[in-house]
């Protein structure tokens, strides 16, 4: 069923031959995609707005990555002496910070990100899903500076990438976003409904960063707990770091290859191919969830 619409005025007129659609067909993950132009106005319109004002702008996204590895580096390594047994401390440690600040950025920002948009929310026909997926890419936006300073320092450590190493790092980033996108569907619709919400997310991932090898190396886990090391890397997150680690802090160790028998699992790919197979699921879950209440979310932004 088509129907014609005359436009244009001043001038002849041109007839556009369309087919009648709902201005709310096309919903979910796939329609934010087919609306590219919109999801890159979002992304664009979110990294302004968290420089405006700001001298220093986005140079801020390599100084708190930065802070953060000082912090970490001068309190768990210097104060409390806990890097021994790990060496190129400074990358292990890094390479969990930035996996595990892109999981935590996607999640908070996530979660909020339907509220903090309810005027767009209510006043355009747009999918919802659009506003948890801009969080995820504004939050992988930022792990380019990290990524940056994390080449740079590699490189002066005697690092050079290979074939399997970028496949780690793609899959360890991959899980994650999939993983972070996956939960942000489901809470921010929850937040709409219970606002305490998004300050129980921020609580639960302030815990993050001592579920992973961070300030510790899976090596410590296993011996520390043997059998049960196995369900340490059940966690997906945990995966995903020690990916990273695979890629970048292996590189630096003077033998790669023993190091990596050592500190991280042996069948390390099968576990992030797993946890992504995993993630992919809860993806489709947390789509049908977010389908079956977001009709209602728009009532519920007073």
């Amino acid at each position: 069923m088509s129907e014609a619409a005359t436009l244009g005025q001043g001038g002849p007129p041109r007839v556009v031959d369309a087919p009648l659609t709902s201005p709310t067909a096309d919903q979910g993950l796939s329609g934010v995609f087919k609306r590219r132009y919109l999801l890159r106005l979002l992304v664009r319109r979110e990294i302004s707005a968290r420089y405006q004002g700001s001298f220093l702008g986005v140079l801020w996204s390599y100084l708190n990555p930065l802070a953060q590895f000082c912090i970490y580096f001068f309190i768990v390594g210097t104060v409390f002496n806990l890097h021994k047994g790990i060496p190129n401390f400074a990358v292990h440690i890094f390479a969990a910070l930035m996996v595990s600040h892109y999981f935590t950025e996607t999640l908070n920002a996530g979660t909020r990100s339907i509220l903090r948009n309810k005027g767009l929310v209510r006043r355009l026909a747009m999918p919802r899903e659009m506003f948890p997926v801009a969080s995820m890419l504004v939050s992988l936006y930022h792990v380019g500076p990290q990524l940056v300073i994390m080449v740079i320092a590699c490189v002066v450590l005697g690092w050079t990438p290979t074939l399997m190493g970028a496949v780690s790092l793609l899959l360890a980033f991959a899980l994650i976003a999939v993983l972070g996108t996956a939960l942000a569907l489901i809470f921010s619709a929850a937040n709409v409904f219970f606002r305490d919400l998004g300050s129980l997310v921020g609580i639960v991932t302030n815990m993050i960063r001592f579920t992973v090898p961070m300030i510790y190396s899976y090596s410590m886990v296993d011996k520390r707990f043997g059998r049960f090391a196995d369900y340490y890397v059940l966690n997906p997150i945990a995966d995903a770091v020690m990916l990273v680690q695979d890629a970048f802090w292996i590189g630096t160790i003077d033998d790669p290859v023993k190091a990596a028998e050592v500190a991280l699992p042996s069948n390390l790919i099968e576990l992030g191919l797993i946890g992504l197979g995993i993630s992919l699921v809860l993806l489709v879950v947390a789509q049908l969830i977010f389908s079956r209440i977001e009709n209602r979310i728009p009532d519920r932004l007073i």
